[in-house]
């Protein structure tokens, strides 16, 4: 089940929101910082964040750039008693799922709940995908990573020998290798696993 974190220094905006949201049926975890939050992951599990955008030591726009650093892809939904219009642009860039100002509206935010947990769950195949290909991806060698970024290219055995300065044979036994580990029937199954992981981001090429 999906939870919802609530991340605020105010202990009664916590209580406030944390009786609405489970009398929506949501479960629900509660963080007075953005660093007790982080000191809680990797275990956290699937969920979203209904994160407050003015706090003391770490704010909610800081929170979600470390998230981002450390690959930790929640939808977020900001909350402030601020009306502050700059932040909100740059936290809706940043990819935050939306923005509302305090005193929220009930409905609104169970609206805005709801649908980013949807929008997780719709995401949740692809997210496997990604994990399953980069587990994979880990096992294999240097040279066969490189190998396997040349067959992406569309590159021929041939001309990945040539690149790489070594032996069609070796060429062709990584390549093997290559699709063995990976678990993929064709090329073309590769490539396809191989955007839906993002892989060029995360090989930084």
């Amino acid at each position: 089940m999906s939870t919802v974190f609530v991340i605020d220094d105010d202990a009664g905006m916590r209580r406030a929101l944390a009786r609405l949201l489970r009398s929506a049926g949501h479960q629900v975890e509660l963080f007075p910082s953005p660093r007790e939050f982080l000191a809680r992951l990797p275990d956290a599990g699937a969920g979203c964040l209904v994160l407050d955008i003015s706090m003391p030591e770490m704010s909610g726009p800081q929170l979600q750039e470390e998230m981002a650093r450390q690959g930790i892809a929640l939808p977020i939904v900001f909350l402030t008693g601020h009306g502050d219009i700059p932040s909100s642009v740059r936290a809706m860039k940043q990819g935050a799922l939306d923005f509302l100002v305090k005193p929220v509206d009930d409905r609104v935010l169970l609206q805005v709940v709801g649908a980013a947990l949807a929008r997780l769950a719709a995401e949740a195949p692809r997210r496997d995908q990604r994990r399953q290909f980069m587990e994979r991806l880990a096992r294999l060698s240097q040279r066969q990573r490189e190998v396997m970024q040349h067959v992406l290219r569309g590159r021929l055995n041939k001309q990945i020998a040539a690149d790489l300065n070594i032996s069609l044979k070796t060429v062709k036994a990584h390549r093997g290798k290559v699709m063995a580990v990976m678990q993929y029937g064709s090329v073309a199954e590769l490539v396809r696993a191989s955007q839906i992981a993002g892989l060029e981001q995360a090989d930084g090429t």
